[in-house]
């Protein structure tokens, strides 16, 4: 007896996201992993011959849920550049049917964003005042708007080079946050500010954390370029290390590979990862150095996502 699995589209998705509480399901998430409620493989990457391309598959199973979940996502060379798409498929533990086929776009922005406004309320000081964020772009919007609340900001800078000549991402920016100043420098936005939320698609460093004026929280997230790092490799031998998941991230987030490959650093110094924070297995830092926070996205993210906008249909 097969069944046919409930799809949804990214503007359905969009939509029923608005409807949960998406820092909470994560939260969730975190905590099920640190008690083995749930499974976390590492990524794997399927590329294509000649370097056409490529997929990035994120598996996932969340036992209390009763499900598995695949969340896949392409990259395909093209001369007019590369196309990125993302789908999740929800498969139930029980019977072996799909349940949801589902366009990841929405749900990979809704996840990055609320997973580093998770780290940021374990890990930023309680009496945090001055936000920087490095990017304009939806990932960045969403970043914003999980993060907003969680600390008493006085000051929120953004910077993005791509803003001078995009007035209405500017503007749109501006209407997100009375608080929202736009920077003319990077420099200008990251000036004493208590926390940097990295959202770029850069395959190479943003900031360079030795240029700060005093310890900050700086969160970083991944995207598809080969390696990709918002901070230098090196950077990471004078910074207290938090990641999202310490079992898999190492095996993937860009500085961390180069430099255990180059500057000595391994992967031990991590200090602890979301699960642990989040069942106080580590505690919060004290800032006598920077802390950085690197996430590169679980396909559990994603899959318990799917799960909470498919427990609003059925």
């Amino acid at each position: 007896m097969s069944s046919t699995p409930y799809v949804i589209t990214q503007p359905q998705a969009r939509e029923l996201l608005t409807q949960v509480d998406v820092p909470q399901i994560l939260r969730k998430l975190f905590r099920d992993l640190a008690a083995g409620q749930a499974v976390q493989p590492a990524q794997q990457l399927v590329e294509f011959p000649q370097g056409a391309g490529d997929f990035i598959n994120y598996l996932g199973v969340l036992a209390e849920d009763g499900v598995y979940g695949v969340k896949t996502s392409p990259y395909i060379v093209r001369e007019q550049g590369p196309l990125v798409t993302a789908w999740t498929l929800l498969m139930s533990m029980q019977t072996g049917q799909p349940l949801l086929l589902c366009d990841a776009g929405e749900l990979t922005t809704a996840r990055t964003a609320a997973t580093t406004a998770v780290a940021v309320d374990a890990l930023a000081p309680l009496k945090a005042t001055r936000l920087a964020i490095i990017g304009s772009g939806k990932v960045a919007q969403a970043h914003l708007h999980y993060v907003k609340n969680l600390r008493d900001w006085q000051s929120i800078s953004l910077y993005s080079p791509s803003l001078s000549e995009d007035a209405q991402t500017a503007n749109l920016l501006k209407s997100l946050d009375p608080r929202l100043t736009l920077a003319n420098t990077r420099e200008a936005a990251i000036a004493d500010a208590d926390v940097i939320m990295l959202c770029t698609s850069s395959a190479g460093p943003v900031i360079d954390p030795s240029d700060l004026s005093k310890p900050a929280l700086i969160t970083s997230i991944s995207t598809n370029a080969p390696r990709a790092h918002e901070v230098p490799p090196q950077s990471l031998n004078d910074m207290q290390v938090f990641c999202d998941y310490r079992q898999t991230t190492p095996g993937s987030a860009g500085e961390m590979l180069i430099a255990g490959e180059q500057h000595g650093w391994n992967k031990n110094a991590i200090v602890g990862d979301l699960p642990d924070l989040l069942s106080n297995k580590v505690q919060r830092p004290d800032y006598n150095r920077h802390v950085f926070f690197r996430s590169i996205g679980l396909g559990l993210e994603d899959i318990a996502l799917a799960n909470a906008i498919y427990r609003l249909q059925h």
